[in-house]
């Protein structure tokens, strides 16, 4: 099967993470929800064509966000249009760490007997991602509230060890494309092979449904996960950032 492209894959994140509102300004999507999770709450551009009207874009998209009490956040993708960096450095942006996109053929897939489809994120499961430094109680709330928003099939796997919530991990399969998120093992349960495993369970749930290409998205500073990525199979296709705006001193 031939390997996604970036678009392909810009689209399925923004289908895997749903957002309460959603938007367009010529071809800058924007999204907004809680202010949890950075996909569903940045704007981002779907075409790498020139765009002409650049700056008076970013203007409007600001004062979209401004409206709803959010700030400005840009998902930057190689479907940026030319010069957006430039234009959101000099407004007093800064990009963070970055993120890499893995993609790569599902042949990892292995059902688990301890790993369960759950239909929505239950306690048990927000147990074990509550554990992750980057959790924060608006996150909380949209994943509670994302399997309402959902447009394509969506699973929250949880394995248990000994009856406890152990590791998670959320799957949804678009098409041939199965997006992985929120892979989580307890610190009670780490250096067991669990990541591997609700992994595998969650591409044998969504192979399934039809898909055939697993991918995911992980930060560009977590040397660990990436090399269990590469282990299952997954390579590195594209590289993202957000941009927001950087906070202004007193005077």
């Amino acid at each position: 099967m031939p390997e996604p492209s970036v678009t392909q894959l810009e689209l399925a994140s923004h289908s895997a993470v749903p957002a309460a509102r959603t938007g367009f300004d010529g071809p800058f999507l924007l999204r907004a929800f809680l202010g949890g999770t950075g996909r569903a709450n940045a704007t981002s551009s779907l075409s790498a064509a020139p765009d002409p009207e650049l700056e008076a874009r970013i203007t409007r998209i600001e004062a979209h966000y401004a409206r709803l009490g959010l700030a400005a956040r840009f998902r930057s993708t190689p479907l940026d249009p030319p010069g957006l960096t430039e234009a959101l450095e000099a407004r007093g942006y800064r990009a963070d760490k970055g993120s890499v996109v893995m993609a790569g053929p599902i042949g990892f897939a292995a059902e688990d007997p301890a790993a369960q489809a759950l239909p929505a994120p239950d306690e048990d499961w927000l147990s074990v991602i509550a554990t992750a430094d980057y959790q924060t109680p608006a996150r909380r709330e949209e994943k509670t509230r994302a399997p309402a928003l959902m447009m394509v099939p969506a699973a929250w796997m949880l394995l248990r060890l000994d009856g406890r919530p152990a590791a998670t991990a959320q799957v949804a399969a678009d098409g041939t494309l199965a997006g992985l998120f929120d892979v989580a093992v307890h610190p009670d349960f780490r250096r067991q092979g669990l990541g591997r495993r609700v992994l595998g369970a969650a591409v044998a749930w969504a192979a399934a449904q039809g898909a055939e290409t697993a991918w995911l998205q992980v930060s560009a500073d977590n040397a660990p996960a990436i090399a269990l990525y590469r282990q299952l199979g997954l390579r590195e296709m594209y590289r993202y950032r957000y941009f927001l705006q950087a906070p202004t001193s007193p005077s």
